[in-house]
């Protein structure tokens, strides 16, 4: 998992095949042509037009009658139990009060752009915080908690890491049922309002209550529905979409440590705290004003957990090949720049080292995200885990001293790992409707970080173990990611039907 852990398409699960010619896709017999005909013509292509592209189309996309209007037609357009889930089956018309709204996406428009870039400002808020996680415990050991040993210390930012990633699984049901407004505004307060009690804060309870508890709430609170509301807007681009958000995780990876690092030395940790109190307050109020849901909320939805997620065709697989290639992109990640320095490279190149994989990253967002679009989420995540593999085997692997092919991996690395934070939230958009959204991507994103977590304790045994040799964990990552491509595969057949060609769009 990318350190921001982005932290990433809507339809409804289903396992609907490809649509069988047969018929009742004869067409009619054609009346006499008489003048004003060609518009009788017309309406009868138009409508087997229609019928070739009905719910459960995998292969083609949907025909578009405006340039930025999308009709959701995926695999997983009807659920099993829905009338007309079969494709030869006719489709029922929507039901009083249904949200026949839901089917169409602005695919674009200003208003549209405006909640991407609101997403932005918000991830940058609450990424940003988490990337300086590391100077922050550095800090506090060494300054302010002399006091303490390093894993009491360490125990304010670990509650505040998991506090950031499990609550996902309550906000996006509130998401679902409220919207966008209420949670992005209570995480704007938390994270500014413990961003300034922690530069006053001098005793352990008072940090571990302010920075872990009030911040880690903030964080997921913004985190969350920042993502989920781009699903309101986009379905045949989410994936650029969601690409172009979640670069704010490269950028402040790049910008938060740099500024806590320079005003450590230039005004002392009170200000420095009051600096990104303030940072963070002037992009999450911008988030406020931008950040929108296009359907009305669902009133009768349930605020808390449920598993019934767990019992739609494909969510286990899915889930799983989400935490393989997070736990083997998590690895890398965290351990990168001490490769680096046991290798004797120096710390300014293991700065290089990982500048040149944030910048790749952001790239492979925006990039992975585009090309999700094009030839769908599964295929993507599949070639994209199995250049991650083949990275860490021909290019990690063989590095002893070579700078120039530390660079290429981290390249590499970088690129594909980027593609994994925008692609993993189309993804989940996969197996749910646009109104269940942030309950699926909540839950997904809350089990896949917990897992996750253990990447770390687990690589750190390996090099341990081995005696400081990096080769087991540098396997681990790469026959991590190979399993994810393998799981992804047979996850995507699942869902669309073992029948379909391997090669199918979904």
């Amino acid at each position: 998992m990318s350190r921001d852990l982005s932290p990433a398409h809507s339809g409804l699960s289903s396992g609907a095949k490809s649509p069988v010619a047969g018929p009742s896709l004869a067409a009619p017999p054609m009346p006499a042509r008489s003048p004003g005909s060609v518009a009788d013509d017309a309406a009868v292509e138009s409508d087997v037009k229609s019928t070739l592209t009905t719910a459960g189309s995998i292969s083609k996309r949907p025909l578009i009658g405006k340039r930025h209007a999308s009709t959701r037609s995926d695999a997983s357009g009807l659920l099993p139990s829905e009338p007309g889930s079969h494709p030869d089956a006719p489709l029922s018309p929507p039901s009083p009060g249904s949200d026949s709204e839901e089917d169409t996406y602005p695919e674009g428009g200003l208003r549209a752009w405006l909640v991407v870039f609101g997403s932005w400002l918000a991830l940058f808020a609450s990424l940003g915080l988490m990337n300086v996680m590391a100077t922050f415990d550095t800090y506090l050991s060494a300054r302010h908690l002399v006091d303490h040993d390093n894993g009491t210390v360490g125990g304010i930012i670990s509650l505040y890491t998991i506090l950031s990633f499990t609550l996902g699984i309550y906000v996006g049901p509130v998401f679902d049922k409220h919207g966008p407004r209420w949670p992005i505004v209570g995480g704007s307060v938390c994270l500014f309002a413990a961003l300034i009690v922690v530069s006053i804060s001098t005793n352990y309870w008072h940090l571990l209550v302010a920075f872990a508890v009030f911040s880690g709430l903030g964080s997921a609170l913004l985190f969350t529905p920042s993502i989920a509301a781009i699903g309101h807007f986009f379905n045949e681009r989410r994936g650029l979409a969601t690409g172009v958000a979640t670069t704010a995780g490269s950028v402040s990876a790049v910008v938060f440590p740099y500024v806590v690092q320079e005003l450590f030395v230039m005004v002392g940790w009170p200000w420095t705290m009051r600096a990104l109190a303030l940072i963070c307050l002037g992009v999450a109020v911008g988030a406020n004003f931008l950040i929108r849901s296009r359907l009305p909320p669902a009133k009768h939805a349930k605020i808390t957990p449920s598993v019934r997620v767990f019992q739609t065709k494909g969510f286990g697989l899915t889930l799983g090949a989400v935490f393989l290639m997070q736990f083997a992109g998590f690895v890398p990640l965290s351990y990168l720049s001490g490769y680096v320095l046991a290798k004797g490279f120096g710390q300014e190149f293991s700065f290089d080292v990982v500048t040149v994989l944030n910048a790749s990253s952001a790239f492979g967002r925006v990039a992975g995200g585009w090309l999700g679009d094009w030839v769908g989420v599964y295929n993507a995540n599949v070639v994209f885990s199995v250049v991650a593999s083949i990275a860490c085997f021909a290019v990690w692997l063989p590095v002893e001293e070579g700078k120039a092919g530390m660079i290429g991996f981290a390249v590499l690395f970088g690129f594909t790992s980027g593609s994994n934070v925008s692609l993993m939230p189309v993804t989940v958009g996969k197996l749910c409707g646009t109104r269940e959204y942030g309950r699926y991507y909540g839950t997904v994103y809350t089990i896949v970080s917990l897992g996750v977590l253990v990447a770390i304790p687990i690589a750190g045994k390996l090099v341990l173990g081995s005696k400081g040799s990096w080769d087991g964990l540098i396997v681990l990552t790469g026959v991590a990611y190979l399993a994810s491509a393998v799981v992804f595969a047979v996850a995507k057949m699942s869902i669309v039907g073992w029948r379909s060609k391997p090669w199918v769009i979904f």
